[in-house]
């Protein structure tokens, strides 16, 4: 899909490329090449959508447009990385994941080269531009591959934080986040560390394990749940790859039930990456995967589609109610 808009505006098809996790990653790459990080930026004609006129105005040397050529992109961006300099690549998730599958796999990761790939617009927050647009496989695909991280951050202080620990991280990193109109749930600086999961709440009958954009709403849930005497708990588990093994095992221990929350198939994402630690211990809580349920994605305003797939604050609640009514804790 080619980006075409009035380079006056910000506007994009009702998109808003000034919105919170967006503007943060020009914000931020313009920080740290301002400190002398050799930090680049590479897209796909989406420079307005992932906010990369932002950089592009204030570094216009290090901005490389590739037009809609994706595949070209990302083999371009490891050669950049070859020659010492750090490539923020950026395009929609659902091109950036599917489409160059094979270029993540062969010339960045296999290469072990210090890639950043920021899939944008993830999961299901493109609602009419349709299911070919949706991302919804991508964290199963991502995560699948050898030496490649894995992060799904929840607002726009988190992704700036994220950004800012990868200077110093030696794998190449597949970040997944949304639109850029997250409500906020942490205050910046965020608290950030690769691998290592945020507590929200500790919870005996369930505890809820959410990544991305699913973490806000969560929050919400969680806290009507509590305020009518649930003991429900909340793990924000931002980094999808390496997992917070511990923090799983934790909360297994503590707590009756698990339930992971993600905007994406409940095959191989976040709730198959939990559930292959708790069949690794044996014995494990019972675990309720809430997320889409293996099919395609339907095709309508993004606020519609979270109320149907139950991904909104109240669906999560009404999820989570129904995981521990199963377990007799009504």
């Amino acid at each position: 899909m080619n980006e075409t808009l009035d380079p006056g505006s910000w506007q994009y098809r009702g998109l808003n490329a000034r919105a919170p996790s967006l503007s943060t990653l020009a914000d931020t790459l313009n920080a740290l090449a301002d400190e002398g990080h050799p930090v680049v930026a590479v897209t796909a004609d989406l420079q307005y959508s992932n906010g990369l006129i932002g950089f592009a105005r204030k570094h216009p040397e290090r901005l490389f447009q590739f037009g809609i050529s994706e595949q070209n992109m990302v083999s371009a961006a490891a050669g950049l990385a070859t020659t010492g300099f750090m490539p923020f690549t950026a395009t929609f998730a659902s091109f950036l994941a599917l489409l160059c599958c094979e270029q993540i796999r062969t010339d960045i990761a296999y290469s072990a080269l210090p890639v950043r790939l920021i899939g944008h617009h993830a999961g299901i927050s493109l609602g009419f531009y349709g299911t070919s647009h949706h991302a919804t496989e991508d964290l199963a695909i991502m995560r699948s591959i050898a030496d490649l991280t894995v992060v799904s951050t929840a607002d726009g202080a988190q992704f700036a934080a994220a950004i800012r620990a990868s200077m110093t991280w030696p794998q190449p990193i597949y970040f997944r986040i949304a639109r850029g109109h997250d409500p906020v749930v942490y205050e910046k600086p965020a608290p950030f560390e690769f691998g290592k999961a945020i507590i929200h709440e500790e919870g005996n009958d369930l505890t809820i394990i959410a990544c991305g954009t699913m973490v806000h709403p969560s929050v919400e849930a969680v806290k009507r749940l509590r305020s009518a005497g649930r003991r429900v708990g909340l793990i924000d588990m931002h980094t999808i790859k390496p997992l917070d093994r511990e923090a799983i095992i934790a909360a297994s221990r503590r707590s009756k039930c698990l339930m992971t929350v993600e905007e994406h198939n409940v095959l191989g994402g976040l709730g198959g990456a939990v559930a292959e630690v708790l069949a690794d211990l044996g014995g494990a809580p019972r675990l309720v995967r809430h997320g889409i349920m293996d099919e395609y994605s339907l095709i309508a305003p993004p606020t519609h589609l979270y109320a149907h797939y139950e991904l909104d604050a109240k669906g999560i609640e009404s999820r989570a109610l129904a995981a521990i009514a199963n377990q007799g804790l009504s």
